[in-house]
């Protein structure tokens, strides 16, 4: 037995590492490339430096291209993806529908109205910043939500269904406070970043994101069980000794937390809590102990990935990032929506 949980425990130590080393080279790549490259090595040197006061020579220019502007958003998007990615694996979970997320709940669509409403109208601008805002829109378009599901009925597509009304409110209300309130050129700012916008972060916005991210992601995991016992409904989990309602409230806070601190800093990026999730599942199934990290970690690698496309898809330009994850979401939600067992 002690032979058998040391062999597990090892296993899971090796899979943990190899995930850091994967996750570090991606976040190396993607401060290696934009409009001017720069060497691999360099870019180690350069993190040396400033972690480790290595002393390595290196040209201050391409010193501060990486650790000023790439690797701040590089780290930013990973912490980005992978809070996506698990808040939509716990959504999909709780609610027991393939198609929820964030997104299409309109939890980011409130994390939006909310976080504008700071930053525009000043509204509690003296008590809390925008990623407060962004966590009260979240919960009450989310209460939103599911009163309105609740007076619809108890269908599976009845959820999804008033998430998709409460989004297009939400929306419809950060559009209202951006063209009545702001100026021309706090307009086309808010604009760009609602469609998601990695150009503005630096170190200060990592240093909020990334521990946000590991809180959820062992938070999430500390619930594992419980999540899988939810795969079967909540009288299942309830009969199985889960403490159905404070695991409930607990598991859609930390959702709301992450979705909300992510959006007040990079804006609404669609489909990452929706897509990752499902990935995650083709290599590992349904047990969220192995689910929840792997989605975590295929989410920030997508969205570094989604990043460095962005920076270079147009030479000179720098497109949304929430354009991307469209472009991959859009036909994969098609696939689910089709091939999936979401509305019955």
């Amino acid at each position: 037995m002690i032979a058998l949980l040391f062999s597990v425990t090892g296993r899971r130590t090796s899979a943990a590492f190899a995930a850091l080393v994967l996750l570090g080279l991606a976040l190396a790549f993607a401060a290696s490339v934009g409009e001017t490259s720069i060497p691999i090595r360099t870019v180690m040197d350069t993190i040396a430096n400033h972690v480790w006061g290595a002393g390595n020579a290196v040209d201050p220019i391409d010193a501060g291209i990486v650790w000023n502007y790439r690797l701040s958003r590089a780290v930013v998007a990973a912490s980005c993806g992978a809070a996506l990615a698990l808040s939509g694996a716990v959504l999909q979970a709780l609610l027991r529908n393939a198609l929820a997320d964030p997104y299409l709940l309109g939890i980011s669509a409130g994390a939006s109205t909310g976080a504008v409403s700071v930053a525009i109208l000043g509204v509690g601008a003296g008590m809390f910043g925008m990623s407060v805002g962004a966590f009260i829109g979240s919960v009450v378009a989310f209460a939103f939500v599911s009163l309105l599901a609740l007076q619809a009925g108890r269908g599976t597509g009845a959820i999804i269904l008033a998430g998709i009304a409460g989004a297009q409110l939400f929306n419809a209300l950060t559009s209202f406070i951006v063209t009545k309130s702001a100026s021309a050129e706090e307009a086309r700012g808010i604009m760009f970043w609602l469609l998601g916008n990695l150009s503005g972060v630096r170190w200060p916005d990592a240093s909020l994101a990334l521990p946000v991210a590991i809180v959820g992601l062992l938070v999430c995991l500390w619930h594992a069980r419980a999540l899988d016992a939810f795969t079967f409904g909540r009288d299942s989990a309830a009969s199985l000794g889960v403490p159905v309602r404070r695991v409930y409230v607990i598991l859609i806070g930390i959702s709301a937390l992450m979705t909300a601190v992510m959006v007040s800093i990079v804006g609404s990026i669609g489909f990452v809590g929706l897509v990752i999730p499902h990935a995650a599942r083709f290599f590992v199934g349904n047990r969220h102990g192995l689910l929840l990290p792997l989605s975590a970690l295929i989410g920030a690698l997508f969205l570094v990935g989604a990043d460095v496309i962005s920076r270079v898809i147009v030479p000179g330009q720098v497109l949304p990032i929430g354009v991307i994850t469209a472009l991959v979401g859009a036909p994969a939600f098609a696939l689910i929506l089709c091939h999936g067992r979401v509305l019955r």
